[in-house]
């Protein structure tokens, strides 16, 4: 599903260049429940904006469901992200004008899918998180928890291959960081790729594999 090999990622600041991601090589299969752990400036951020075709390798090769993505430009780019990502972000990252089904449909504006198989997806995906009795109603009108699930299912809409999840429950209490997380995990167990960036241990346990990372590269990569 993800191959990367020998992927740097530099930056220049002022008269220095900066290597945020220092030859990282990585495979991640179909359906595995992988979470990135790293302080700040670890290179965890970088990684997943080059998974999430977001930003662009300085060198290497990275590779999404077959298509080799290191280089391609920014429309390319913006049409594998549409089509093979779905993101899952901290601050929910909602419209406020729009409500449930709104923002949930909002990725399939950017599509060819018909009208009516755009409703009747974000309808089912509605029911699938549990908001069918919110369906109507706007992000300041919802908690937090609330938010993340019409988030998640926005990001399912697209049916994508692989879901990118940057500290989901980062802005939730524990209570409901629990029920975002046994949500991802029921949709891993149906078959969904998910790879998660979190700084917290006991939210990275639900994954299957833990990869840790410091100074741009990865330092450890195990079973959770």
């Amino acid at each position: 599903m993800i191959f990367l090999k020998n992927i740097y990622k530099q930056f220049q600041n002022g008269d220095e260049v900066v290597t945020a991601i220092d030859d990282v090589s990585l495979t991640i299969n179909e359906n595995e429940f992988v979470a990135i752990m790293g302080t700040s400036g670890s290179g965890k951020s970088t990684l997943m904006n080059v998974l999430g075709c977001l930003d662009t390798p300085s060198n290497g090769q990275y590779h999404l469901d077959g298509h080799d993505v290191a280089q391609l430009d920014d429309d390319k780019l913006s049409q594998i992200r549409n089509k093979y990502i779905g993101f899952i972000f901290q601050t929910f990252h909602l419209l406020p004008k729009l409500d449930v089904i709104g923002n949930i449909k909002l990725p399939l504006r950017y599509s060819d899918v018909a009208p009516d198989e755009a409703q009747a997806r974000t309808l089912a995906l509605i029911e699938r998180v549990g908001l069918s009795h919110r369906k109507h109603h706007k992000p300041f009108e919802m908690s937090g928890g609330q938010r993340q699930r019409v988030a998640i299912a926005r990001a399912l809409v697209n049916q994508p291959s692989v879901i990118l999840a940057d500290e989901p429950t980062g802005n939730l209490d524990s209570k409901t960081s629990e029920e975002i997380m046994a949500l991802l995990t029921e949709l891993h167990q149906q078959g969904q790729t998910i790879v998660m960036v979190t700084h917290e241990q006991e939210i990275a346990e639900y994954a299957q594999r833990i990869i840790r990372m410091k100074d741009g590269q990865i330092i450890e990569d195990s079973a959770a």
